[in-house]
């Protein structure tokens, strides 16, 4: 019986995702997560503009530390594309709304 059910399970085929929404969940996805990273970047970027005045203050050592592992784990986000098909549907739905005030908020903070 509990063969049964593991060989049932296994062969339940996966919903396929439609091309569009797949593209266009992957592009609203990968825009937000770049612009995300530029504003981490932005954000986390010492005072001074020399790199090496991160030194003299502890907080802004610690900022640009934080941010800089912030960025390499949105970097490495981009990468890693989600398994579940109902994700890009949800990246699609939210990147209309999230996109433009992503954008704003970059335009605000540069």
């Amino acid at each position: 019986m509990r063969t049964n059910l593991n060989s049932a399970i296994k062969s339940k085929p996966e919903p396929k995702i439609p091309v569009p929404v797949w593209i266009g969940g992957t592009a609203f996805r990968t825009l937000f997560l770049i612009i995300l990273t530029v504003l981490t970047a932005r954000v986390a970027s010492p005072q001074i503009e020399n790199i090496w005045s991160v030194f003299e203050t502890p907080g802004d050592l610690i900022r640009v530390a934080l941010g800089l592992v912030v960025c390499l784990w949105l970097v490495a986000n981009l990468f890693i594309l989600p398994k579940d098909p109902g994700a890009y549907r949800t990246w699609l739905y939210l990147g209309v709304t999230v996109l433009p005030l992503c954008l704003l908020c970059a335009f605000v903070v540069w």
